[in-house]
């Protein structure tokens, strides 16, 4: 304990000490009155003695010292009366031996059980209430204390939990008030509530909170879906209040759930980024895996573990998981064997890049859908083996791809990335040849004549949080270790999803079917709203962690990496966005190459790759991407054995 504490307790434990031995003397006067001063002296002060001592080792036994005056409560009240019935018998006992109370009044006693609680509780409930400016935290157990809360969101949810805490009899929290943001329901009450206002009003809301004694010491986030935009505006508000913000579980989880152990959710880098989630089709998602067998490539990555794990929620016969990670593959297909243990599942340790592998899985498994997640997608690590990246993204897919038509699969979903666009890296620029390779063999397969087709879908997105080499994870890392956290430039923006919304966009491209569809080689972009500043990103984190930028912890700019862009985009311009039936879906129209040509370029270019001729595998990747921007950056010399 520090020495202020120590000091604390001292001076209490002095103030109890003087209460007992005044409540002894003010019993004494109210049972004889003007008799009281004709008393013997000797009795007088053996009694004042004995019984001051008594007391003074029962207050040091029951710790009542120990206990805050702040937050003083009816659990202090009870531990007090237990403390001056104690002092009184065991005082009554001491003083029989002595005296066989023959010169004390008997009823002395339980005249200073209702004195002394008085004057030992009074003190502490009268500083309780000045701080609080109010009753109500007197009456709260101790333990318990109703923590107030500014409910933001006027509507279903703030409605169940304001009930829910006015339901139970020691709730955690005690809510003083509700916000939102449109104006439409200001003034008006939810249960007894005040909606006191909007976002704007909050800092007079507080500080007329805190003048009637009511400042709230958190702020709930109470709407399921909250847009990302009004997360970060509350996170800002929040922190020049000094309040905690936090939001509300589920509605479903509330229900008939709550009890003095609750703990509201604390807000997290997703609701920072989000925004209205897409509207599904699940039926149609559900009729495409039902009953089918599917195979997932990279399915240990971040990407591919989510599409095995909705893939399984929808009933498939048969799961393929496909990985040349023996761990990753071991991890997910562990997960399977407690999620699903009925499903029948195969876990396949195997490369993209082996085409007599491809060729063997999939003649023996004979998938009807393909989900293609394996690819390298680190860009500065690819940027600095571009050979690698070229046989994995580029090789890898052709295999993937032309194995599924060899063994007729009914639909193939290529994971791309917005990276692709306008690519500035290796990286990039290999997704874009992917693209191109599926969406040429799409054209192809919609005009052969009769027979089964394979459909090829290609859904591109930006980047997803909590992913391999995401810079939420290093963020965090970095927290974890006091800082700092570095960013490559301060104007760097990016598109950010969730894992679960980039799977279920993947999972909802595949069914599809609108007219520029079907016309073959198209690319089904999300809507992703707007991109993210990384800066904005770092500051946001280090406040969510309690700390303040640039004072707790550092952010440092490190430069832009080879292969980097500040801005990333969905499009490129001679792709012509266009709605789909579905809010949140568009098709990015296709530029198409003559398969035939795409199919030589890929030999040669394979061919490059092997051989680790880096240079010559950079020179084609510009050749045949020409958007590719990577001459802005000066080239990687190639290596001994490149």
């Amino acid at each position: 304990m520090t020495g202020r504490q120590v000091q604390r307790i001292i001076v209490t434990y002095l103030h109890d000490i003087v209460m007992a031995a005044a409540s002894f003397l003010l019993a004494l006067y109210l049972r004889l009155g003007a008799d009281m001063f004709s008393y013997s002296p000797a009795v007088l002060y053996l009694g004042l003695a004995l019984f001051t001592g008594v007391s003074a080792a029962v207050f040091v036994a029951l710790r009542l010292d120990r206990a805050i005056w702040r937050y003083a409560s009816v659990c202090d009240v009870v531990q007090i009366i237990r403390a001056v019935i104690l002092s009184n018998l065991i005082f009554l006992a001491a003083l029989f031996l002595i005296t066989r109370l023959e010169d004390v009044p008997r009823s002395l006693v339980v005249i200073n059980l209702f004195v002394m609680t008085a004057m030992l509780a009074g003190p502490r409930l009268l500083y309780r209430v000045m701080k609080d400016r109010g009753v109500l935290g007197v009456l709260e157990r101790d333990g318990q204390r109703r923590v107030p809360v500014l409910l933001v969101g006027a509507g279903d949810e703030a409605d169940l939990f304001i009930r829910e805490m006015s339901r139970l009899r020691f709730a955690p929290y005690r809510v003083v008030g509700v916000v939102d943001r449109k104006a439409g329901r200001v003034g008006r009450k939810i249960r007894g509530v005040d909606v006191l206002g909007t976002f704007e009003d909050m800092p007079a809301i507080v500080e007329a909170l805190d003048a009637r004694g009511a400042k709230p010491e958190r702020m709930i986030i109470t709407p399921r879906r909250v847009d990302g935009g009004d997360v970060r505006e509350l996170l800002d508000i929040a922190d020049k209040l000094s309040i905690k913000l936090s939001r509300l579980p589920r509605l479903t989880n509330l229900e008939g759930r709550f009890d003095t152990e609750i703990e509201i959710k604390p807000i997290d880098v997703e609701d920072l980024l989000g925004r209205p989630q897409t509207v599904l089709n699940r039926d149609a998602v559900s009729a495409l895996i039902s009953g089918r067998r599917v195979l997932v490539t990279g399915a240990g990555g971040t990407i591919g573990g989510e599409l095995v794990r909705q893939i399984s929620d929808l009933g498939p016969s048969r799961l393929i998981l496909l990985d040349n990670s023996e761990y990753q593959l071991y991890e997910i297909d562990l997960e399977m064997s407690e999620r699903h243990p009925e499903l029948s599942r195969v876990a396949i340790l195997g490369d993209v890049r082996d085409r007599v592998r491809m060729s063997d899985v999939f003649r023996r498994e004979r998938p009807e859908v393909v989900f293609h997640a394996a690819a390298l997608k680190h860009v500065p690590m690819v940027e600095s083996n571009p050979n690698e990246g070229v046989l994995t993204n580029v090789i890898g897919t052709r295999n993937v791809a032309d194995a599924c038509i060899e063994s007729g699969v009914e639909a193939m979903v290529l994971i791309s990335t917005d990276k692709a666009i306008n690519p500035a890296s290796v990286m990039g620029a290999t997704k874009r040849l992917a693209e191109a390779y599926c969406q040429s063999l799409d054209v192809l397969e919609r005009r052969r004549p009769g027979g089964p087709r394979t459909r090829f879908t290609t859904v591109r997105f930006g980047n997803v949080l909590g992913s391999t080499g995401s810079v939420v994870p290093l963020f965090q890392r970095q927290l974890s270790r006091g800082g700092p956290l570095t960013v490559t430039d301060p104007e760097m923006k990016r598109y950010f999803l969730t894992v679960r919304e980039a799977v279920e966009l993947v999972l909802q491209a595949c069914t599809l079917n609108d007219p520029h569809v079907e016309e073959g080689g198209a690319i089904v972009v999300l809507d992703m709203g707007e991109p993210v500043r990384i800066y904005d990103l770092a500051q946001q984190m280090i406040r969510l962690a309690g700390l303040t930028p640039h004072v707790d912890i550092e952010i440092v700019f490190t430069g832009m990496r080879p292969g980097e862009k500040l801005y990333e985009e969905l499009f490129h311009g001679a792709e012509e966005l266009l709605p789909t039936s579905l809010s949140g879906l568009q098709i990015a129209t296709p530029r198409t190459a003559d398969h035939a040509l795409l199919s030589r370029a890929f030999d040669e270019l394979g061919e490059s790759a092997r051989n680790r001729r880096g240079e010559q595998t950079q020179t084609l990747i510009r050749r045949l991407v020409p958007e590719y921007q990577g001459d802005q950056i000066p080239l990687r010399k190639a290596q001994p054995g490149e």
